[in-house]
């Protein structure tokens, strides 16, 4: 494919809109983080509660799986907010640099 759909963004300045829109996206990308941690915090706990409360076996079991998820789950949502920020800042520093030229 020899002419890309968004080619011709490639050389222009982003404009005030393209800034907020970015300003934006760091938010949202924040706020999926946060998302992301709260939600391995409540599997933290609540693995914890039922391991130390249980009186059966495959409760404990239960409560003893949600503690390696809740670990997987923080691990999965970092990774995924610095791919994100990384590929935001490139498109921020890059409309920096054309912009200086």
């Amino acid at each position: 494919m020899a002419n890309p759909v968004y080619s011709k963004f490639d050389k222009s300045e982003l404009i005030l809109r393209d800034q907020l829109a970015i300003d934006r996206t760091l938010l949202a990308n924040e706020r999926t983080l946060l998302a992301y941690l709260r939600a391995a915090v409540a599997l933290l706990i609540a693995g914890a509660s039922i391991m130390h409360f249980s009186q059966e076996g495959w409760f404990f079991i239960t409560g003893a799986c949600c503690v390696p998820t809740a670990v997987i789950t923080g691990v999965i949502g970092i990774s995924r907010y610095r791919r994100m920020s990384r590929s935001i800042t490139f498109v921020r520093t890059r409309s920096l640099i054309e912009k200086n030229k």
